[in-house]
């Protein structure tokens, strides 16, 4: 299973710069809570920027993660990141 590490750095990887929280909501390391603030997805409905976290996910979502509750933002101004 996953570790927060490790699903933190891939999103990183995805969306440098970008802000990320990660909570295992039940030490099992299978179920997140994600919150990703990142100007990749300025202009983007809330379904494709999920669409965009799940892709960065790969095969993480196909099994390891069995719960996922997100949020995605862009940011409200230069100094959110």
């Amino acid at each position: 299973m996953p570790d927060p590490d490790s699903v933190k750095a891939q999103l990183l990887a995805a969306f440098p710069g970008a802000r990320v929280d990660i909570t295992d909501l039940t030490g099992t390391r299978d179920h997140f809570e994600v919150v990703v603030v990142a100007s990749e997805f300025r202009d983007k409905s809330r379904v494709e920027q999920h669409r965009l976290v799940y892709a960065a996910l790969g095969e993480l979502m196909h099994g390891p993660i069995h719960a996922l509750a997100l949020t995605t933002r862009a940011p409200d101004n230069s100094s959110e990141r």
